[in-house]
This record gives C-alpha cells, sequence and structure tokens, in this order.
C-alpha cells in the first residue's frame, strides 16, 4: 500500500496537504476522458467480481464426501461437478486481476507525468484521482473476502490434485484449467492479500520501467543521446527535490 500511495503523493508534505478532492462532483475532463473510460470499464466489472466473491461458498461438504470415500465415484464425480464452476469463477479473479493491473499502470502514467506536481495532478484530475481511490477501495474489500474464506484455497487444491490424477489416468483435460495457469493463480491465491500484492508489484515495475529507461540512454554513445539525457536534466521539474529518488539523481547527473 505504501508504494501506491507514495507514487502519487511523494511532494503533498512540501504543499501541506492544502488542496480539496470533490470525490462526489469529480467529472473527467477532455483531457483525462480516454483514460478515464478505460479505467471506468474495469472498474464497472469490479462490481461484478466483488459480488461473485462475495456469494463464494466453496465446495466443501462436497469434497470431505469424496476423500472420505475414495472408491465411490459418485461422490467423486460429485465433487468434481461441484468444484469444477467454483475454479472457474477463480479464474476469472485471477484474470480481472491483470486488468486491474493494466487500468492501474494507465493511471499512474498520467497522474506521475511530469508535466505538473502529483499535488497538481490530484486538484486537477480529480476524475483520476476518485478512480485511484476507488481502486484501492476495491482491492481491500477483494482481499477482505479473501481472507476470511478459506473454501477458495481449499477448493483449488482440490482441483488440483483431481487434475493431477486425470492426467496420470489419461483422462481427457482439454477443457481444464492448464498447468502453467494453474500455477500462476496458485501463487495469486496463496497470498493473504493477493489484489493488493498485485498492485503493490505493478507500482514497483512501473517506476522500474522508469529507471530503465534512463539506463539505457546512459548507455548509448554519449553524442546520440546527450540531448535526451540534458532534456531530462534541466526539464524535469521535480529532479531535485528532496523526495525523488537518489538512485534516478544519480542516473541523470552529469560525467
Amino acid at each position: 500500500m505504501g508504494n501506491l500511495i507514495k507514487v502519487l503523493t511523494r511532494d503533498i508534505d512540501n504543499n501541506g496537504g492544502n488542496f480539496f478532492l470533490d470525490f462526489e462532483n469529480a467529472q473527467p475532463t477532455e483531457a483525462e476522458r480516454q483514460v478515464w473510460e478505460k479505467v471506468n470499464e474495469v472498474l464497472r466489472e469490479a462490481v461484478h467480481v466483488l459480488e461473485d466473491l462475495q456469494s463464494y461458498s466453496g465446495a466443501g461438504e462436497a469434497i470431505r464426501q469424496a476423500i472420505q470415500h475414495p472408491n465411490e465415484d459418485r461422490m467423486q464425480e460429485k465433487a468434481w461437478s461441484a468444484v469444477r464452476p467454483l475454479v472457474f469463477k477463480l479464474k476469472k479473479f485471477y484474470e480481472f486481476s491483470l486488468k486491474l493491473e493494466g487500468a492501474l499502470h494507465g493511471l499512474l502514467r498520467f497522474l506521475t507525468s511530469t508535466r505538473c506536481s502529483p499535488t497538481q495532478h490530484l486538484e486537477q484530475e480529480q476524475a483520476l484521482a476518485r478512480q485511484f481511490a476507488e481502486i484501492l477501495h476495491f482491492t481491500l474489500r477483494f482481499d477482505e473476502l479473501k481472507m476470511t474464506n478459506p473454501a477458495i484455497q481449499n477448493d483449488f487444491s482440490y482441483y488440483r490434485r483431481t487434475l493431477s490424477r486425470m492426467r496420470i489416468n489419461k483422462v481427457s483435460e482439454e477443457s481444464e484449467v492448464n498447468n502453467e495457469l494453474a500455477n500462476r493463480m496458485s501463487l495469486f491465491y496463496a497470498n493473504a492479500t493477493p489484489m493488493l500484492k498485485t498492485l503493490s508489484d505493478a507500482t514497483t515495475k512501473f517506476v522500474s520501467e522508469m529507471k530503465g529507461c534512463i539506463k539505457v540512454l546512459r548507455e548509448q554513445q554519449p553524442n546520440s543521446v546527450e540531448g535526451l539525457l540534458n532534456a531530462l536534466r534541466y526539464t524535469t521539474k521535480h529532479l531535485n527535490d528532496e523526495t525523488t529518488s537518489k538512485q534516478i539523481k544519480s542516473m541523470l547527473q552529469a560525467n
């Protein structure tokens, strides 16, 4: 969470936080509209994701019966029929996390551009700032629901064990979650707060990409990129701020 907030608020302390966010009446400007519409589409889907997660009851009883009666085909089929559609819901949740990551990336690119300070961004682009807050609200709610529902990991573990037996017995599994995707889903749901980790990792990646661009420029022949580096040195408003990363300052120092 700290990584997400820090990216947008690195100069607010220096400005005393003296600005007003009118989330109730925030409407996108023409400059914001393209990003706003893309993020809004993801946020509309987020409502249904939370509804589905909140109603997720799990297949615990069917799984218990199948484990207690391993030689009864009827019990095995009943458990498989119960858990399979639930896993496809979990797949949908995981795939949505990737959409949310993309939406966050678009917001961060717009809200951290160097044309104005983070405080000015939050003041002038309040519709996007509101969407950022809505993403955080969704993230916390999703993770809260996930943490209080152990059936999610139990169902997925049973699904993977059953799928492994199907492979051993050479039963058709063409319509199932493939092994690579299952591994990624397993890592996602193993985390206590999977959605927050996704967004935190996305923010770290976003910052790393910014540093990577500077590094690539530094590695080129000086006479071919010095103009670009000088543009970054002398037109980036907050390069010399105390809150700017020391690593970025060092990268942009003239030789």
